[in-house]
């Protein structure tokens, strides 16, 4: 996908670079972990994030295959640039043993399926409630922040074989979880690195 890259953007990785050897990582992991740090400020992500190359390659294989992409809350939808999203939160309501961010989690599974890239950054009861769906998912970014239930949701998506973007602390947030995909989004398929 071409853009083009604002100077400020520019020089701004290039100050990252400066500060954090990032070249030792494969390309995929690199661009995810160059965007999540640049969104953030925070150099800690390098040895924060948990990821397999592979695991991305499938995510940005679906992603430029136009597989449906889903987020927990409109402020991920916000932060994702070049894309629609399915975000179903504002038609969710509460019950017993249910949140919101569940349930909205609930109907878009129902609107889109399995094989879509689920990018969660905000609700850990979100990430909670994909696990128990067999929605076979193509990659979950599953970035959400508190400090009730986000690292324990994030270690769950981690045991339960996924592919997936999380980390291991308790940081994350919208902002992150967005910036994780937009990396999938902007780097170059085979035929535009041929081109």
């Amino acid at each position: 996908m071409n853009r083009t890259v604002h100077p400020i953007e520019q020089e701004s990785f290039r100050r990252l670079r400066a500060r954090l050897d990032t070249s030792c990582f494969p390309p995929l992991t690199r661009a995810v972990v160059e965007r999540v740090i640049h969104s953030a400020a925070d150099l800690e992500y390098a040895t924060d994030l948990v990821m397999t190359e592979e695991h991305l390659a499938q995510g940005h294989f679906a992603l430029h295959s136009g597989a449906p992409v889903v987020v927990d809350v409109e402020m991920v939808a916000a932060g994702i640039t070049r894309r629609e999203t399915v975000c179903r939160l504002r038609d969710a309501g509460a019950g017993p043993g249910l949140t919101r961010s569940a349930h909205a989690v609930r109907l878009a599974y129902e609107e889109v399926g399995p094989g879509a890239l689920w990018v969660i950054g905000c609700a850990p009861t979100a990430l909670e409630e994909l696990l128990t769906l067999d929605a076979s998912p193509a990659l979950v970014i599953g970035l959400p922040v508190g400090f009730v239930g986000a690292a324990e949701s994030k270690a769950a998506l981690r045991d339960s074989g996924l592919p997936a973007i999380s980390n291991v602390s308790e940081k994350g947030g919208s902002a992150v979880a967005a910036a994780a995909l937009n990396a999938l989004l902007y780097h170059p398929t085979s035929s535009e690195e041929i081109s």
